[in-house]
């Protein structure tokens, strides 16, 4: 706690907007993952050809956006465990 009253206003600024972009980051993968797990048991109950199509391409794109959004994440140098922990914090 003593290191937060010895930084700057700036400097607590912009660490307290770091630390709101890393949790923002969290919360969306956790969306992310739940879609691409939505996305997958929604295969496994199409019928039509056309559900199929569709079912297909929403899980590709779930994908996307899950990877992309990981991708983000290790270039913010968000471990794993963070990840968890804002998931653990969200339920």
């Amino acid at each position: 706690m003593r290191l937060w009253h010895r930084l700057g206003r700036v400097q607590r600024k912009k660490l307290e907007m770091e630390m709101d972009d890393k949790l923002q980051l969290m919360q969306e993968i956790e969306r992310a993952h739940m879609e691409w797990v939505t996305a997958q048991k929604r295969l496994d109950f199409v019928l039509e050809k056309e559900q199929i199509d569709y079912a297909v391409f929403a899980l590709e794109a779930a994908e996307k956006r899950f990877e992309m959004l990981i991708k983000q994440a290790k270039n913010m140098k968000l471990s794993a465990i963070e990840v968890n922990r804002g998931r653990v914090m969200e339920g």
